[in-house]
């Protein structure tokens, strides 16, 4: 058994480590600076506690990408040296974030230990490689994102930090291999690194939430067809154990689903109309689309936490599919049979789940964008299923969001909607699906634009110019209408305040609004997820009840409010930008 010591290394405060939305993310070239994983490492031990690193479990993994392994063995040194009993590592390093919350909250010790927290090395969707981007963040005893109070007290310590410190002699851990290796202290210690299969106990849990057999049966169906994109992701280590192994799924099913941590395959992981091409095409929406598409196809990202649902030929907005998933939970998921608790959205996702939640009667939140405003939702028992129009849904199983398990959402929506066809008929059609909700709850059109790496100042002169707008209604609606006559008045304008209701805590600048007198919004939000520059993101809404108008092409649809807004802003003017980076 090997021994180590406790070494104490004199460092000083690096500018620039305040946690985001999730996490901190940077380019690799940032984080491999001397101290700078170090740092941050400890100052997360240092907000948490001594009472509380002493003695714990803490899981470590991530996506893969480039930098993880020597992140891992950095920070498994710091964990012994910082009094941690046990860590657990997914085998290869690799865990999505949705299984490592499954993991935090669901796996058990021999000695019937639980994990205390995570730390996740991962920056989503944003692409990896050396010249690319890095991330972390800490995970907690419940399986979600450290709420503000924590993430604040981790900020401020990296401003005050003199030391950090590491095991010496600790040797660098295979975790490659399934198994435990054990340690010693020089004050007898006992530390342990239990490497274990990655995929195990989150395909448990899912088997716990879906009727794997009726889903079963629908991809046994002649008629029935998927396509699954993992983007190289982490995802890829998931989805041959559920959709081929359990669920009886072809291999020819599966794209890109071999990972490829590091880079990614040189791709961008963010499973959206733009990124993810090869699926796009494959569905029937491409430049050059597939003469024969699959009737279901979805993607996810880097750490498989996002989904994109498609049907043949037809997009289903992130908007729509939490709408549609909360509408159909109870007759289609067993998990849900018992009725839902509630539902949530992130304040810019349109009012889709809105409507829905009025008419079933569920107690209803909008929250922040973030997922820790969900999991407080969710341990208070007044949330069972969330999303975010940034293509994250999930529900109370865990406290993050969750791709792999909106799949599996949408496939047995699907399967229960067919039960009686399967044999027979002509299926029921993701588009079908879709289509009859909004004929039953009417439509959101929908888009979002992202300026990305806009220069940050410019980003910040842009939003003070349109809070100084608020001031005056009057004049604001003067200019729409002298850009756009047949837009409504602007009702209401303000910037996103949250309160929440379990804590009592209060979030300031969560993003502007324009709230219209017929229901449209526009929402202009400074993202919190780049790991350089700054991120605009836009978003503008529409609701149409007449259900004799909800089959028109949603950029025809939101043309005058996409005018409006880009006018209104000011955006070419202040970022130089003609066009967005992406539109969704």
């Amino acid at each position: 058994m090997a021994t180590f010591k406790v070494n104490r290394v004199q460092s000083s405060p690096i500018e620039g480590q305040k946690p985001g939305t999730s996490g901190l993310r940077k380019k690799v070239k940032v984080f491999t600076q001397p101290h700078y994983l170090q740092n941050f490492v400890q100052s997360t031990f240092n907000a948490l506690t001594a009472e509380k690193i002493k003695g714990s479990t803490l899981v470590v993994s991530g996506d893969g990408r480039y930098y993880s392994k020597d992140a891992i063995q950095i920070i498994i040194k710091m964990a012994a040296a910082n009094g941690v009993r046990r860590i657990w590592v997914g085998q290869n390093g690799l865990l999505s974030t949705p299984a490592v919350s499954a993991v935090v909250r669901e796996r058990v010790a021999a000695d019937g230990s639980k994990s205390n927290g995570a730390f996740i090395l991962t920056a989503s969707h944003n692409p990896g490689g050396p010249n690319e981007d890095f991330g972390i963040k800490y995970n907690m005893e419940n399986g979600g994102p450290a709420p503000e109070g924590v993430t604040d007290k981790i900020f401020e310590n990296t401003k005050t930090i003199k030391e950090y410190f590491i095991a010496e002699g600790l040797p660098d851990v295979d975790i490659s291999k399934i198994g435990v290796s054990k340690f010693s202290g020089s004050d007898g210690q006992q530390f342990d690194v239990d490497v274990f299969d990655a995929a195990s106990d989150y395909v448990k849990l899912m088997k716990s939430i879906f009727d794997f057999q009726s889903i079963k049966k629908l991809i046994a169906c002649p008629q029935f067809s998927f396509c699954y994109d993992a983007l190289h992701g982490v995802a890829g280590a998931y989805a041959s154990r559920i959709f081929v192994e359990e669920l009886g799924a072809k291999e020819s099913s599966l794209l890109n689903c071999v990972p490829k941590q590091e880079d990614f395959g040189g791709g961008h992981p963010d499973p959206n109309l733009t990124y993810a091409k090869e699926l796009v095409a494959r569905m029937g929406l491409g430049k050059t689309p597939d003469s024969n598409p699959p009737e279901f196809g979805a993607a996810a990202d880097g750490d498989a936490d996002r989904n994109m649902v498609l049907g043949k030929r037809f997009f289903v907005t992130p908007s729509d599919s939490v709408a549609i998933i909360a509408a159909n939970a109870v007759q289609s998921i067993p998990y849900f049979s018992s009725g839902l608790k509630g539902v949530a959205r992130s304040m810019p996702t349109s009012a889709a789940l809105d409507v829905v939640a009025k008419s079933l009667n569920l107690k209803f939140f909008e929250v922040p964008t973030g997922w820790k405003f969900f999991g407080n939702l969710m341990d208070a028992g007044l949330c069972s299923v969330c999303g975010e129009e940034s293509f994250g849904t999930g529900s109370d199983h865990i406290r993050e969001k969750d791709g792999i398990w909106a799949v599996l959402a949408w496939m047995s929506i699907l399967a229960h909607k067919n039960k009686d066809n399967l044999s027979t008929g002509k299926l029921v059609t993701v588009e079908d699906i879709v289509k009859q909700h909004w004929a039953t709850f009417g439509r959101h059109y929908y888009t979002r634009y992202d300026y990305e790496n806009v220069d940050a100042g410019a980003a910040k002169d842009l939003m003070a110019h349109l809070v100084k707008l608020q001031s005056s209604l009057s004049e604001v609606n003067k200019m729409i209408k002298g850009v756009r006559s047949d837009v409504a008045n602007v009702a209401s304008a303000d910037e996103f305040e949250y309160k929440d209701p379990v804590d009592g805590s209060v979030s300031k600048n969560q993003g502007i609004r324009y709230l219209f007198e017929d229901g449209s919004r526009l929402v202009f939000r400074l993202s919190g997820t780049g790991s350089e520059g700054a991120t605009i993101r836009l978003y503008i809404e529409q609701y149409e009840k007449d259900s004799s108008k909800t089959g028109r092409d949603s950029q025809d649809a939101l043309a005058p409010l996409v005018e409006v807004a880009l006018k209104l802003s000011k955006m070419q003017e202040f970022t130089g930008r003609d066009a967005p980076t992406v539109i969704t």
